[in-house]
């Protein structure tokens, strides 16, 4: 399906020659003048901001998606973007028969107000396609998500998929998982959650990690709860963790720990938009 782009000219070339280009204000009247400015004048290159970026991402991710397709909607700012082009077209009559399957309230609540066809795992335990952003994606397509607290979801959901589609800009690509310094989230329960805070913090002693409980207020004293009614356990790290699957691991053997934000091996295709362009990464 081919997508226009709103307020950008996207090059039909490869995804890494990709070009993002308007025309410059300036071009009618550069063709009078006696003497032509170079060929590159004509075109030049727009600043984007980062949202800007996250959009284009999103659109072309849409292109993945066909009639009559269960489709895993995302939750984040970069997956909002989707969720609302799938809507445009279904209301334009270019997708038809869509179900979709949310991975948070708020996705919900989006896809609701915009007539989206809904339903659940339960009801459509394969999902033909997830389309989702990420915290953090390495070279291997591994993941770090969940920043946003619905990580639980968006990994039943997304392992349960055919094919999972991921939306970033640029600034989320990094060499190893916990390499932004950014939190990577793990869901608890809400019993003993400091406790468990303090073993994870113990698990990745040689990586300095630092275990935070996520709140909403500037004491500390209200935790943050997901949809599912359990808090989130922030992790940073200053050093690589090492092998992920055993990290992985070490941390799901951890009472009281529901799941991890570490999405690895899941990611089918992850789509980059940059200032120069968009490329398309697929998993080998």
């Amino acid at each position: 399906m081919a997508i226009s782009y709103p307020q950008f000219i996207v090059s039909e070339k490869s995804p890494m020659e990709a070009k993002i280009i308007v025309p410059s204000s300036s071009s009618s009247a550069s063709q009078a003048s006696p003497s032509p400015p170079p060929p590159s004048s004509s075109m030049s290159p727009v600043v984007l901001t980062q949202d800007e970026l996250k959009k284009i991402a999103a659109y072309k991710a849409v292109e993945y998606v066909e009639s009559n397709m269960v489709i895993g909607l995302g939750t984040g700012s970069t997956a909002k973007h989707a969720v609302d082009r799938i809507a445009e077209l279904l209301n334009q009559g270019k997708l038809r028969n869509i179900v979709g399957i949310p991975t948070s309230k708020k996705t919900y609540d989006q896809a609701v107000s915009l007539g989206i066809p809904l339903s659940d795992l339960n009801s459509h335990p394969a999902v033909d396609l997830s389309i989702d952003g990420a915290d953090e994606v390495d070279p291997f397509l591994n993941l770090v998500k969940g920043r946003g607290g619905s990580l639980l979801r968006e990994k039943m959901v997304e392992s349960s998929s055919k094919k999972f589609v991921v939306i970033v800009d640029e600034s989320k690509m990094v060499e190893h998982l916990g390499g932004s310094g950014l939190a990577m989230p793990v869901e608890v329960v809400p019993y003993g959650d400091l406790a468990v805070a303090k073993s994870l913090q113990a698990l990745f002693e040689d990586s300095g990690c630092v275990a935070k409980r996520r709140t909403l207020d500037l004491d500390g004293k209200v935790p943050f709860i997901t949809d599912n009614g359990n808090h989130i356990v922030e992790l940073f790290f200053k050093k690589d963790i090492g092998d992920l699957n055993t990290a992985s691991d070490k941390i799901l053997r951890i009472p009281g720990v529901v799941e991890h934000g570490m999405f690895l091996g899941l990611a089918t295709t992850v789509i980059v938009a940059g200032e120069l362009g968009v490329r398309v990464e697929n998993k080998s």
